[in-house]
């Protein structure tokens, strides 16, 4: 067991080579300002139109009174390579709520109804027992309302709407450029109630973050709003309340953590209080975005929020800033990507804030993805973790000489020589030619 220990994530595996491919893939991670001004100034523009779109429909007078929530990566000051994914979360205003947890998974999805009957507008929305908020009509209304608002206000300026994903709560935009279509930008937008009177049983005793951020910042952290976005729970077969359930969301507080991430307020506060916590996680989402790249059939559930959850709970063991200092950046990364590799071997990486529930359990995670990501970890940690390596530019320039190398068999053994025959065959003929034509100028 000690052993296993050492060679997931230990000090000592970091050779030289390794170090250097760490630190210089962390530096191309970067976003170039640029890019940020150009798509920030796209993506509010369309948010500001929306929201007065909304403000002013006549169709449905619920999604009138909306608020915008920003959250995920790039909000998170972690995006990668571009800033070209956008998560905003549009919070419906509602009644007082009940929720209802659904047991067989563990504290992430509920059962939403009023605490009473009402005939406002947030009627039209409710099940047939007039209580039950409708997950699947929400999220239809707000497909219908952004499709409208696309096809009245942004038509032909780049914007195209993504077909509606049953396990998806949100309604994915996308934006490609005229000068250059190749590069797509996507907005998900997604419907979210707010639920102001507390966290429910399953994440009541709030995140693990005393020796991190301290106990008064757990208790911050639990007296705010929670929030439910409509997303079922995967798998086939499931019943009538799983099809209508919410999933309850920590992105506003994920976000705060990710901006006062230090175990000192001082971190980050100036350029020789940095640390390297954010760097890590942008390397750990490059290697899982590059392993999806590579088999996306077999690592189909795997996602960045994946490698999030075990980034947090590593912060949570891991409190001290000195411990993350910049000179600290290669270690503190394999910390992390051990941690998320004995997650996936022992099949159990437990969610952040509800902490009975395990990311790694089926069906959301079937076990032959779980056998085949740990492989696949264990393969990048002996080789030197390949997939974080950038393909040079002129590599295709480069012969391939282990090609030449290599035995040929079977069906291309065949192809082969009948392609050398033809090229002997070729050569002599032309050899023929030119001899018989210099004997006729010779004559």
């Amino acid at each position: 067991m000690e052993s296993q220990r050492r060679s997931l994530g230990d000090d000592s595996t970091i050779s030289p080579e390794l170090d250097r491919l760490i630190r210089q893939r962390g530096r191309d991670l970067r976003l170039r300002k640029l890019d940020q001004q150009n798509a920030v100034k796209i993506v509010n523009h369309l948010m500001d139109s929306l929201l007065e779109f909304l403000k002013n429909n006549e169709d449905q007078p619920f999604f009138r009174e909306v608020s915008v929530l920003t959250s995920g990566s790039y909000y998170e000051l972690v995006k990668i390579n571009k800033p070209n994914e956008f998560d905003i979360m549009l919070k419906l205003k509602g009644p007082r709520l009940v929720l209802s947890e659904l047991e067989e998974y563990q504290g992430l999805f509920y059962k939403i109804k009023l605490c009473k009957a009402t005939r406002t507008e947030i009627q039209h929305f409710l099940l047939e027992d007039e209580r039950t908020i409708s997950a699947t009509k929400i999220k239809a209304e707000m497909y219908r309302l952004v499709r409208k608002f696309i096809s009245n206000h942004f038509q032909g300026e780049g914007w195209v709407i993504r077909r509606n994903l049953v396990n998806s709560p949100a309604v994915t935009l996308e934006f490609k450029a005229k000068e250059n279509e190749d590069d797509v930008m996507s907005v998900d937008i997604v419907p979210t109630l707010e639920v102001p009177q507390g966290w429910p049983q399953a994440a009541r005793a709030g995140p693990n973050v005393d020796k991190w951020l301290g106990k008064k910042c757990r208790r911050q952290f639990v007296s705010k709003a929670v929030y439910f976005v409509p997303k079922r729970p995967k798998g086939r077969n499931l019943k009538d309340d799983a099809k209508e359930s919410w999933r309850i969301s920590f992105s506003h507080i994920e976000k705060e953590m990710m901006h006062y991430h230090g175990n000192k307020k001082t971190c980050c506060e100036t350029h020789s209080n940095r640390c390297c916590r954010k760097l890590c996680l942008r390397l750990l989402k490059c290697l899982i975005e590059g392993l999806k790249q590579q088999y996306p059939k077999e690592l189909e559930p795997l996602c960045s929020y994946h490698g999030k959850t075990a980034f947090f709970h590593v912060l949570s063991d891991r409190v001290h800033d000195t411990l993350w200092s910049p000179g600290q950046l290669s270690v503190s990364f394999m910390k992390l990507f051990g941690y998320f590799e004995r997650c996936a071997l022992n099949g159990s990486l437990p969610h952040f804030f509800v902490r009975e529930h395990n990311l790694f359990s089926p069906p959301a995670f079937p076990k032959r993805a779980l056998l085949f990501l740990t492989n696949v970890l264990r393969e990048q940690r002996e080789l030197g973790l390949p997939v974080l390596k950038v393909p040079s530019p002129t590599s295709a320039l480069v012969p391939d000489t282990d090609a030449v190398i290599q035995p040929i068999s079977g069906t291309e053994s065949i192809v082969a020589s009948e392609r050398s025959f033809r090229h002997v065959y070729v050569c002599l003929l032309v050899v023929i030619v030119c001899v018989g034509i210099g004997c006729v100028f010779q004559t």
